[in-house]
Parts: structure tokens; C-alpha cells; sequence
């Protein structure tokens, strides 16, 4: 961390490419860093200037009177490598690399980033950068960046992948009065990635939340320890770009075609306790509450209003969302009949009418936080009635002290804004508009429900304990010499009967005169499909044929499925046509899957299964290895989840506690086997 360090309070920084020549980050930089500190020794170095805004020029690193703590380079790419060559053997320890033109512009500049960290391994420096902004430490004064802007100083770290989104929302962010304890430009992570700087701001005493403007991971790994290690301690909020991937390379599994990158960060996110948010402000909001507030135990929420129309937008986007309208008991709607009008609503949202006082709402608030089925309450103002926003404001303020999390809000100008400040001040955190409180309201929850998560440590099965693996390595190395690199659906259910997951029996046929035998023994209707490890989407292919109930139509059906084969892939190596039981009485086709991402690992995948999966994509993603509270998770939040609990009009609900150990399993599965990279077992059934 001591190197880390220097990028935030260096006692002398090098500038290298400074220069006078208007419109330049060299002379924006040397700019702000002379604003800077008294005390700091900053060193312009150009070899084409003797002298750069009233300070002596130096032509290279050597001729400094002394070693910088900090080498800042705006220079042409194709200068930077030797520049930091000079630096390391100079004995610099701490570089930062304003200029662009690495590997964002493909091959050329990739070759350039990779000599750079050549170069930096065999000197040992740290490196910021390339193609960034720089850093910010208002509290020691220093500006590494070519931003005009000096925020103040504050709590929360800013650490942004981009450094045109980081200037705009640091702009947007000194207007609001919001302070900073650091803004810092990765740019392209290089050497200095998220989980370097999570180490470092999870041990600054000048900090209290980190939030990240995040466009890829360099190192998961790295992230999911530095996160998983502070995030109790201090929250940890994303605002993920990229969403949505337009194009995906074509997958050989369900789980390929439908787990996207995305996913992946969600699951992360959810195992290393960070919260994901979806707007720039959602990120100060979160900051700001997430390491002082009450959590909310539960999705359930109370919301308290003097007019419907907020109210239905509150209840969309609760809904909308995935939380939920709190349940009034009984007791609470007695109590609420005493004192609140005849045509109050009866239900929640809990609607006091617009000709509301401050002593109605004082009264309501009273009796909603003592009801047991709420977790948490949304207080709604709006400007009407007798009742102005700072007296309602002042009535509620002593519920703040409540076991559950209160927000507001408080809908109005001039005069509102100064009831949200005193709402604010007294720690119930208050919004101009209720969709904004609605939606920190579930980041609360869902930060709340990830801590919960950090504390879910499955165990490490003892070596004897675990499945035999020899016999199914031996597959996997048969594959290999063979140069397949997929396994027939007949290993591979070798592979899940192996870890106790229950597959229906299969045999292969050569011909049509051994399928009927087969399907004789096995018993009709029988359900065949071509048996190529070639062929993985074998609906696709027309390779499956179900309810097949004669011998006569097990001829015709083992004639087809060759014929079919041959039409969807004349190269195909077809081993025969894979024969077994139908199963026709269950309730539910579901699907499990595996992948493994060369930067993210393996993930476990499940969802509404079938040959619709990857059409309706009801599926969540998790992290291997699972325990069976973890797997409880997973199936949550699916949509499918609420019919597989409660069961739906005919369909019984299904034994959960055998799909939680199912998945965990299969999470034992992936973990064991490294050399799986998707996989799926789609449908899987439940009765």
C-alpha cells in the first residue's frame, strides 16, 4: 500500500511533457498541481523548454535535483514505453500515464501497453493508467489531473473507469455541494486495477464509501477479495455500464447462449457484498446512507401519503422492481380507523387525504412503525392542505430513532428543500420525487441481503468425503486425445450420477433392429435422440423424437434421426441414436447450467428450462461453490421461484430443500472439474 500511497500525497511530483501551449493536459496539470500544496516540489520535464510557467524545465528524469515520488507523463504514446523505462532505472516508484493511444486503438497500442508492463515488472513500479485522468486528493490539495475542477473534501471515493464520465459527474457532483476524499481515473487498468484501490480506500480513514463507475473488470479475482474484505465496513456501490450485448459468439450450450457478461457482474457484485445501482445519482444517494442508516430486514414497504397520484408512481416502481407492498395487519387498520377520516384508503399505500396535518401524519407514522409486517416506510409530502412541509417534516422527525429504515419524499421548491435538508439532518434521508426514495429503499435491501451473503462460506468437502473423480477424469482425457471438445449426453449424465443428480437412464443404438431391442427392454413410449458429440442443440439438428410408442415407429424414428443429422452437419460423427424412458408425469422443466469465463470463472446457472429456455431467459446466475443457503438465493430470484414455493393452480409445488442440494451439487460439480466450460442439463425435471 506504501506505493499506492504516492499517487495521493507525493512530496514531489515530475510532469513529464509539461509544457506553456494553451489547451494541453502538460500545461492544465502543472497548473493544478502548482495550485495545489506549498510544501509539494513539482518538476516540469521537457527536453524542448527551459523554463514552463515560471518554473525551471528539466530535459529528463536524471537532471531533477532529486527523485520524484510521483512521475506524471502526458506525452505521445509512442514515447511513453522509453519514458518509462528511464523512470524505473531512475528508481521512480509511482507513474501515472495521462496519454492515450494504447490498446483502445487495437493491436498497435496493446503491443505498447504490454511492453509498458514489462518494463514496470522489471523495476517494480506502480502504474495509473494509461489513457486516464489522473487522481484527486482534496484534503492534501494534490490534482494529477487536467480537470479544472477541486472539489471539496468529503467521505466518499470516486473511482471511475472513465475519465470524460468522471469529470462531468465530478462537476455535476461540487454543484450539489457533494465532497470527495478522492476521484481517481483508472483508465486502462494496466497494473492499478478496482481491487488495488479497494484495498487502499477500505484502510483510509478519510473514507467511508466507495463509489465506482465500472465499464469492465481487469482482475475478478482481485475485486472479489479487496470488495468481500470491506464491504461490511464500508459500502461499496457500482454503476455498471454495458448492460446489454447486442452480439455474443455462438454458444454450444443453453448456459452459453443465455448467461451474457453482465450476469456475471451481477453475481459478483451479489457474493462480495457491492451494491449495483442503474443511475449516476443512485450512486451519491447509496453513499450517503448506505454507512449511517437503519437496513431493512425485508422488502416490504410501508408508504405513508397525503395524495394518490405519488403514491401509484411510488407503488410502479416498488413493484417494478421486485419489492413489495407491506401487508397491514389487522391491529394496525383498527388502530388507523380511530383517528384517520372514514375515506382513508384501508390499505397500503396508506392514503391520509391532502387536507392532512402534521399531528395525522405524526399519528400514522405511530401506529405503521409498531406493525410487525413492515420493514420499512416511505413518508410522501406534497404541497397542499394546512400543514407546511417543515411542520409535517418536524413531526416526523423523532421516528428516526425507529428500528426501521424511514425515508421521505418531500415533493415541492424553496420551501421543500429546506424540510428535506432538516429531514436530512436528522438522519431520514428525504428526495424531491418518490421514485428516487423507492429505489434507495431497495439498494438499502439489497445491500442489506449481500452482507448477508459475505457471512455464507460453504464447506470444503473432506477428500474422502467427495465423489470419486478418477473414472470421470479419464472421460475427460479420452476427449482430449481424441480432439473433442464435447462430451456425448451419455458421459456426461456419468458425470451428474457421479455427484448423486439423478439422470434417466440411456442406451445407444447402432442400428434400427438394436433400437428396437433397446426400446423393448426399456419399455414404451420411449424418447430417442441422436448420440453425436457434434450435435449439441440435437433439437435443432430434428435429432429428437419423443413419445414413440411401437417398434414400427422406432424404426421410422431411428431412420429420421440419421437422416436429419446427416442434412444439419454431413461431418458430424454420429456414435448412433440414444434411447430411454419418456417421462411423462412431472410438474416442472427447469435448467441448470455451468460456464466458465477466462476472467470471471466458473458461474451456476438456473431457470425456467425446456426448449423455450433461452427465449423467456428466467434464469439467475450465482457463483460456485454453493451451500443450500446460497442455492435458496439463486432460485429466488427467478420468476419461476414463486410456482416452484406455492405450486400453481394444478401444479403442487415442488420439495424445495432437493432442488437447493441439486444445485449445490452441481456447484460441487464445476468446481471439481476446471476443464468444464458450459455445460447444462436442461430439461431438469420436478414432480
Amino acid at each position: 500500500m506504501e506505493k499506492i500511497k504516492l499517487f495521493f500525497n507525493p512530496s514531489s511530483v515530475a510532469v513529464l511533457g509539461a509544457t506553456d501551449r494553451k489547451g494541453t493536459a502538460g500545461k492544465t496539470i502543472l497548473e493544478n498541481l502548482l495550485h495545489g500544496s506549498d510544501s509539494r516540489k513539482i518538476y516540469p520535464v521537457n527536453p524542448n523548454r527551459e523554463e514552463v510557467l515560471g518554473l525551471k524545465c528539466y530535459p529528463d528524469i536524471n537532471s531533477l535535483p532529486e527523485l520524484p515520488e510521483l512521475a506524471v507523463i502526458a506525452t505521445p504514446a509512442k514515447s511513453v514505453a522509453d519514458l518509462v523505462e528511464e523512470i524505473g532505472k531512475a528508481g521512480v516508484k509511482a507513474i501515472i500515464i495521462i496519454s492515450a493511444g494504447f490498446k483502445e486503438i487495437g493491436a498497435d497500442g496493446q503491443s505498447r501497453e504490454d511492453k509498458i508492463a514489462e518494463i514496470a515488472a522489471k523495476y517494480d513500479i506502480r502504474i495509473m493508467g494509461p489513457n486516464c485522468m489522473g487522481t484527486i486528493r482534496p484534503s492534501t490539495s494534490l490534482n494529477t489531473t487536467f480537470a479544472s475542477i477541486m472539489p471539496k473534501a468529503g467521505n466518499v471515493a470516486f473511482l471511475s473507469q472513465s475519465g470524460a464520465l468522471g469529470s462531468a459527474v465530478l462537476d455535476w457532483a461540487t454543484s450539489k455541494g457533494i465532497g470527495f476524499s478522492a476521484f481517481v481515473s483508472l483508465g486502462s487498468m494496466l497494473d492499478i486495477n478496482f481491487g488495488d484501490l479497494i484495498d487502499y480506500f477500505g484502510e483510509d480513514p478519510e473514507t467511508r464509501s466507495i463509489i465506482i463507475y465500472m465499464e469492465s473488470i481487469a482482475n475478478a479475482k482481485k475485486f472479489m477479495s479487496a470488495a468481500r474484505g470491506f464491504a461490511r465496513t464500508k459500502p461499496i456501490i457500482v454503476l455498471k455500464a454495458g448492460k446489454f450485448q447486442e452480439g455474443r459468439r455462438a454458444a454450444k450450450s443453453h448456459t452459453g447462449a443465455m448467461v451474457g457478461e453482465d450476469l456475471y457482474y451481477d453475481a459478483i457484485f451479489r457474493r462480495a457484498g457491492v451494491v449495483r445501482v442503474e443511475e449516476i445519482e443512485d450512486l451519491f444517494n447509496c453513499a450517503s446512507i448506505l454507512n449511517t442508516a437503519r437496513l431493512p430486514k425485508g422488502p416490504n414497504l410501508a408508504i405513508v401519503t397525503n395524495a394518490g397520484g405519488p403514491s401509484v408512481l411510488a407503488t410502479d416502481t416498488l413493484i417494478g422492481r421486485g419489492g413489495k407492498l407491506a401487508q397491514l395487519s389487522k391491529t394496525t387498520i383498527n388502530s388507523l380507523n380511530n383517528f384517520l377520516p372514514t375515506n382513508w384508503s384501508k390499505f397500503n399505500p396508506i392514503d391520509i387525504l391532502g387536507d392532512s396535518d402534521s399531528q395525522r401524519y405524526a399519528q400514522t407514522m405511530e401506529v405503521i412503525v409498531k406493525d410487525p409486517g413492515v420493514d420499512g416506510i416511505i413518508v410522501i409530502y406534497t404541497p397542499q392542505g394546512r400543514a407546511g412541509p417543515t411542520e409535517v417534516a418536524n413531526a416526523i422527525i423523532k421516528y428516526a430513532k425507529s428500528n426501521k429504515p424511514i425515508l421521505a419524499a418531500w415533493m415541492g421548491n424553496k420551501k421543500a428543500a429546506k424540510a428535506r435538508q432538516l429531514l436530512y439532518d436528522n438522519k431520514i434521508p428525504a428526495y424531491e420525487f418518490p421514485e428516487e426514495a423507492i429505489r434507495t429503499y431497495l439498494y438499502m435491501y439489497q445491500y442489506a441481503r449481500n452482507l448477508e451473503s459475505l457471512y455464507e462460506t460453504p464447506e470444503e468437502l473432506p477428500l474422502d468425503s467427495g465423489p470419486s473423480k478418477n473414472y470421470l477424469k479419464t472421460l475427460i482425457r479420452k476427449a482430449v486425445k481424441e480432439d473433442r471438445t464435447v462430451l456425448t449426453e451419455e458421459n456426461s449424465k456419468k458425470f451428474l450420477t457421479t455427484y448423486g443428480i439423478s439422470a434417466a437412464t440411456a442406451h445407444v443404438a447402432k442400428d434400427g433392429k438394436d433400437a428396437v431391442r433397446i426400446a423393448s427392454q426399456v419399455g414404451y413410449p420411449v424418447v430417442m435422440k441422436i448420440s453425436s458429440p457434434d450435435i449439441t442443440h440435437k433439437s435443432d439438428a430434428g435429432g429428437i423424437k419423443l413419445n414413440i410408442s411401437s417398434a414400427d415407429e422406432v424404426q421410422m424414428a431411428f431412420s429420421e434421426i440419421i437422416e436429419n443429422a446427416r442434412k444439419y452437419k454431413p461431418d458430424a460423427a454420429v456414435e448412433g441414436v440414444s434411447i430411454q424412458k419418456m417421462i411423462t408425469n412431472y410438474d416442472y422443466e427447469l435448467i441448470v447450467g455451468g460456464k466458465k469465463d477466462l476472467i470471471f470463472g466458473p458461474v451456476i446457472m438456473f431457470g425456467l428450462g425446456g426448449i423455450e429456455a433461452e427465449f423467456f431467459k428466467d434464469i439467475a446466475v450465482g457463483l460456485p461453490p454453493l451451500n443450500q443457503v446460497l442455492a435458496r438465493r439463486l432460485l429466488e430470484q427467478t420468476k419461476i421461484y414463486k410456482m416452484l414455493s406455492q405450486g400453481f393452480r394444478k401444479r403442487p409445488p415442488v420439495d424445495l430443500r432437493l432442488l437447493e442440494e441439486t444445485l449445490v451439487k452441481f456447484s460441487n460439480l464445476l468446481i471439481d472439474f476446471p476443464e468444464i466450460t458450459e455445460t447444462d442439463i436442461n430439461p431438469l425435471i420436478m414432480t
